[in-house]
């Protein structure tokens, strides 16, 4: 009987250890940091610049892709809810210079004060608000950061000042520059040089396209802005100029947009469809740091698709968020004027219409 319960025990303990024998458990272990060559910065005013080396830690270069691959699916989703007229009026996608707003940030304080001009939509992100936020302000409802009132052109969030809808209107340049350098402001003007001023190429429009000099007695970085870790350094280099009391700096981000100018604009009308994939297949910044990361141990192609995959159903549930929510009413369209003031009364399109105003 002994012998026949202990060949049973065997079989029986030979049948569960069987399973856990075809199970492969499959692991590896990723680096910590790596460090990368950058290209130089051209300088103007300036003996030294910027780094040519720098040092990406695996959790920094993970949080910075998915980063800017949410920027990208933001923006490729919006021009989505747009061709199908959920979203109207004026929008400027920045597909193609997720490096800018997500190395800008990078390289500077939550605390910093940041202003821009339209094409906004990833500094919003990276300044801290949510894609859902930002795709019901762009469909006008009440759950987008400026109420559904702000649209493309008008979005806000803590410490950032963004989409000022006419051209120019984030600040008369050269008087700010003057103003600037008299008072030793602690100000980085940036200049996104992505080619074109609407439909016109930079070198049809100016006679030196050496932006990063036009701030004259400024000194000027100009910098490979399809490149997140020459931003990245770049931006610490300007903000650590401008914190130690010397005044302003300048800044030229050399970038490229896929999209045209906003989503009139079908962008192939004064550029090839060649040379936008040539930049895309060449200098695609998403692109640039996914094979960094691969190619140094910093993540594997598996890691990083599932990224895109979560990245993905992210912009789907906030892009239903934006078609589900429900527009503001017409009696809060005088409401935030002010933030702190009393209610008020404000005329409406005749004097017969008014509109109570509440912060």
């Amino acid at each position: 009987m002994r012998k026949m319960l202990a060949a049973v025990s065997r079989v029986l303990s030979g049948a569960a250890q069987k399973p856990a024998s075809r199970v492969l458990v499959a692991s590896r272990n990723f680096a910590n940091d790596a460090t990368f060559e950058i290209k130089k910065c051209d300088l103007h005013r300036l003996e030294e610049g910027p780094p040519v080396t720098t040092v990406l830690t695996r959790e920094d270069g993970l949080k910075y892709y998915r980063m800017m691959q949410t920027v990208r699916r933001m923006e490729l989703k919006a021009d989505q809810l747009y061709k199908q007229k959920i979203i109207r009026g004026f929008c400027h996608l920045c597909d193609g210079q997720e490096a800018c707003c997500v190395g800008l940030e990078a390289g500077i304080n939550p605390t910093d004060h940041l202003i821009t001009a339209y094409r906004a939509h990833g500094f919003t992100f990276t300044r801290g608000l949510s894609v859902r936020e930002i795709l019901a302000e762009l469909t006008g409802r009440k759950g987008g950061c400026a109420k559904g009132k702000g649209g493309s052109m008008h979005m806000y969030a803590k410490n950032f000042y963004g989409g000022n809808g006419i051209v120019g209107a984030q600040g008369q340049i050269f008087e700010a520059y003057n103003m600037a350098a008299l008072w030793k402001l602690p100000c980085i003007f940036i200049c996104e040089n992505n080619r074109y001023g609407m439909g016109t190429s930079v070198e049809r429009a100016a006679a030196s396209t050496d932006y990063y000099k036009r701030g004259d007695f400024i000194p000027g970085l100009r910098v490979d802005g399809m490149d997140i870790l020459c931003v990245r350094e770049a931006t610490r280099f300007a903000a650590a100029y401008c914190r130690s009391g010397k005044g302003p700096i300048l800044m030229e981000l050399q970038t490229y947009r896929y999209h045209g100018h906003s989503m009139s604009d079908p962008g192939v009308s004064y550029r090839t469809r060649e040379e936008i994939q040539e930049v895309r297949s060449k200098s695609d910044p998403i692109m640039l740091l996914k094979d960094r990361m691969v190619n140094s141990n910093l993540a594997s192609v598996e890691e990083l698709k599932e990224i895109d995959v979560e990245v993905r159903k992210e912009i789907e549930d906030a892009a239903q968020f934006a078609t589900a929510d429900p527009e503001p009413p017409l009696e809060e369209l005088g409401y935030h004027i002010y933030s702190s003031d009393p209610p008020f009364e404000v005329r409406g399109a005749n004097q017969w219409i008014k509109f109570k105003s509440v912060s």
